[in-house]
């Protein structure tokens, strides 16, 4: 490969002339990462992919319906729940809404006060039925919860490394 520079003004610096042959020749020099894509599908009351593609057949016309059925079941669920694990960076979180009836959201953000306020968050609804919407967010090591408030799943675990 070759690159050929003509400098013909001598309002051009030295430093600034070789600053810039040094971008053109750096092997080293590479375009940001994209962001890595998450993708997590709701049903009734519940993510798929969380709970180990186990699909429990839920029916729920509003969110009062998960909010009786996560009271019986989230508890059992939750300790066979799949723990997110994944390294920092920037992620999209494609998230569909797959057969409920109604607008869902989403909602990743720290577990507890302390790492609520302290570690980012992402959220946002209007999803609806048959629809996917991606948040788009950028997560630094520590403990993460997800789940969607307007369908009324439970607090899924994520941990960044």
């Amino acid at each position: 490969m070759r690159y050929r520079v003509s400098i013909s003004s001598r309002h051009v610096s030295l430093p600034l002339t070789i600053f810039a042959i040094s971008l053109l020749l750096s092997p080293n020099i590479h375009a940001a990462p994209s962001p890595k894509v998450i993708e997590l599908t709701q049903t009734p009351c519940q993510f798929l992919e969380s709970e180990n593609g186990v699909d429990h057949g839920f029916h729920s016309t509003s969110i009062k319906d998960c909010e009786a059925i996560n009271a019986r079941t989230s508890a059992d669920r939750l300790a066979k729940a799949k723990i997110l694990k994944l390294s920092s960076g920037s992620y999209i979180f494609r998230v569909k809404n797959q057969s409920v009836p109604y607008e869902l959201g989403f909602w990743l953000r720290g577990d507890g006060v302390v790492n609520r306020a302290r570690l980012p968050s992402v959220s946002g609804g209007d999803l609806q039925s048959g629809k996917t919407k991606d948040y788009a967010i950028t997560l630094k090591p520590g403990q993460y919860v997800y789940s969607c408030p307007l369908n009324n799943t439970p607090d899924y675990k994520l941990v960044v490394n």
